[in-house]
Formats: C-alpha cells, sequence, structure tokens
C-alpha cells in the first residue's frame, strides 16, 4: 500500500461508479466522434454551456468514485486529482474532435470543460465540509 492510500473497498458499490465513469468517458467521445454534430437552441454560447454541464456530470461522477476508493485522503487532495485527470481528459477531447469532420475544437471549449470539472469539485467538497461540521 502506498503511503497513507487506503482503499475502502473493492465490492461492487465502488466498482459500479468506476464503470458509470467509463460509461460517461465513452458516451464523451462517441458523441465527439459526430461529424458536425451542433448543439441545439439559439442563444449564444449554448455550445460553452453544454461543455460546462457535460463536464461537471463527469467531474461529479469521478469525485464520487473517488471518495468511496480513497475514503481516508483529504477531501482537497482527492478533488485536485479529480479536476486534473478531467482537464487533462478534456484536454485529449478537444485535441480528438480536432480531426473530426465539421466539428470544433477551441482552448475556450476546453475552459468550458475544466470550469464545469471545477463547480463539480468545489460542489463535493462542500458536501464533506458539511457532513465533517454536522
Amino acid at each position: 500500500m502506498a503511503e497513507g492510500v487506503e482503499i475502502k473497498r473493492t465490492g461492487p458499490g465502488v466498482q459500479r461508479r468506476w464503470l458509470f465513469v467509463a460509461g460517461y468517458v465513452a458516451l464523451i467521445f462517441v458523441l465527439s466522434a459526430q461529424p458536425g454534430l451542433h448543439v441545439p437552441g439559439t442563444f449564444a454560447y449554448r455550445d460553452k454551456v453544454a461543455h460546462l454541464l457535460e463536464y461537471g456530470g463527469l467531474g461529479t461522477l469521478v469525485w464520487l468514485a473517488a471518495r468511496d476508493t480513497w475514503p481516508t485522503q483529504k477531501p482537497l487532495n482527492r478533488a485536485l486529482l479529480v479536476l486534473l485527470a478531467c482537464m487533462a481528459l478534456g484536454a485529449i477531447d478537444e485535441k480528438f474532435q480536432a480531426g473530426i469532420p465539421g466539428r470544433e475544437s477551441s482552448v475556450y471549449d476546453w475552459l468550458a470543460d475544466s470550469t464545469g470539472a471545477l463547480v463539480a469539485q468545489l460542489w463535493g467538497l462542500s458536501r464533506e465540509m458539511r457532513r465533517e461540521v454536522g
């Protein structure tokens, strides 16, 4: 066991959480591979809102899985690790989209992805802080 890293359990609950993460990541890349896919609607920046929600969902799923896998780790450390992982995945996704006909890739989309993951981590940290206080 690494220094201070303790795995809570390896049962079906933790495995299911990581399976949801894997499925969600697969869905992200399936959608990214669709040529000419556009977000429906008419308001400006709707694509940025979609990115924010998409990676907010991913950040939440990964936070839950990480919390159950490494419960003894400091919540801030877990949140930072999850945020960095989601940001890296967002960068990979944007690079992947750059090669798909009819799709755009931009640093602004990546920033929206990262913001969604950040909001999810802040939400997770606030839940853990309330749990410790109450």
